[in-house]
């Protein structure tokens, strides 16, 4: 009788494990399984990561989350893990998860997640975003406030700076000048360096020859026939402006050239070498090359220098030559320092040989050399220094 009921016993415990699989789970347990087969997280899964024990993959109950019971065992004696690990997941002794703006280190807000809770700041009104950007300009904008040299400050620049920046050459080399006495400051020779001058009075020379140390400019134009010698010109027509457009300054031409005559004319914006260059007193030489029809007579070149009576007074050549012959064309080359309209012109004309072309090709130091008809070149400081002392300045 005990065996019979012995095996009755385990026949009926081998069909209760066989119909359920095992020992069965509680209900909570098998909803978790349900949740897990469908692959979508319950929330408190996916803000608390608590894993170790619990169901399958270590993850607690959801009784262990709650910290309401102990995971699989009687109320005493049994191991607080899950009720422990949730507490702690939650964010501390206090208990309790922290929501909304207060947890803001766990979470998935921490990283880019979904941010529960937690209010978003208004943008702020384009207005207000203008009056910044006012007050900001305004700071800024403000007037640099100069301070006061201290002692140790000496007034003027550097002698090799004042040089280099008129086009003299490098520091470097502006200071090997210097080595070599070539530079003198108010009629000085100057040997030592870091000597400072003041740009706008005192007279600054290399090798004899001023400097034009301000902010001075010079060109040389080779002016075509046809272009009238004026800087604009109302009626339209081409004129000396078109050659120098684009510049920071005002310039205007030394002198003037009839029309139909080219060659070299000065432009600058220096107003007291302009002056000097055209005055009577200082006879600064202009040489024309004039061609004309001969034979000419053998004293030619002896009545333009005695002088021709013109309307206005007489008119003397300093040089006459004649350059080249070719039957009965002349090319004859006239160096005078009047500077009358149409004087060349005049002369030969009155001495019986018109002028079928006239071109000038030096004004005082300053040679045209092999410049084309239309080219503007800026003058070198040895040519600008050449020129201011022929009118000593």
């Amino acid at each position: 009788m005990r065996s019979s009921g012995r095996n009755n016993r385990d026949s009926g415990r081998g069909d209760h494990r066989g119909a359920g699989g095992g020992t069965p789970r509680p209900k909570a347990g098998g909803k978790r399984d349900d949740k897990q087969r469908s692959g979508r997280p319950r929330p408190e899964e996916r803000r608390y990561d608590v894993g170790g024990s619990g169901g399958p993959g270590g993850s607690p109950d959801r009784k262990d989350e709650r910290g309401g019971a102990k995971s699989g065992g009687s109320k005493s004696g049994g191991p607080k893990s899950g009720g422990a690990r949730g507490a702690a997941a939650r964010g501390g002794a206090k208990g309790g998860p922290r929501t909304g703006a207060a947890s803001k280190g766990s979470g998935p807000g921490a990283k880019g997640g979904p941010q529960r809770g937690r209010s978003q700041a208004p943008a702020r009104p384009r207005e207000y975003d203008a009056q910044v950007e006012e007050r900001n300009r305004a700071r800024h904008d403000k007037p640099q406030v100069k301070t006061p040299k201290t002692f140790g400050d000496q007034e003027g620049e550097r002698l090799q700076k004042v040089l280099a920046r008129a086009g003299m050459g490098s520091r470097r080399a502006c200071e090997e000048l210097i080595e070599q006495a070539r530079v003198e400051v108010n009629g000085q020779i100057v040997m030592e360096q870091g000597v400072r001058v003041d740009p706008e009075k005192d007279e600054i020379k290399v090798d004899g020859l001023t400097v034009a140390t301000q902010s001075y400019l010079f060109f040389a134009l080779n002016k075509p026939a046809g272009v009238v010698s004026t800087m604009e010109d109302p009626d339209g027509r081409q004129c000396l402006g078109d050659y120098v457009t684009n510049r920071e300054t005002r310039l205007f031409h030394v002198g003037r050239l009839d029309t139909e005559t080219e060659g070299i004319i000065l432009l600058t914006n220096h107003g007291e070498l302009a002056h000097r260059l055209t005055h009577p007193r200082y006879g600064v030489k202009k040489t024309y090359l004039a061609a004309i029809q001969g034979p000419l007579p053998r004293d030619l070149g002896k009545q333009l220098k005695d002088g021709i009576q013109l309307e206005d007074g007489y008119a003397r050549a300093d040089h006459f030559r004649v350059v080249e012959n070719t039957g009965k064309n002349y090319l004859v080359e006239v160096t005078l320092h009047e500077g009358r309209k149409h004087i060349v012109r005049r002369m030969l004309s009155e001495a019986g040989f018109p002028v079928d072309k006239l071109v000038r090709t030096s004004f005082g130091p300053i040679a045209l050399g092999d410049q084309k008809s239309g080219w503007l070149r800026r003058m070198t400081n040895t040519e600008v220094g050449m020129l201011m002392r022929e009118v000593e300045l």
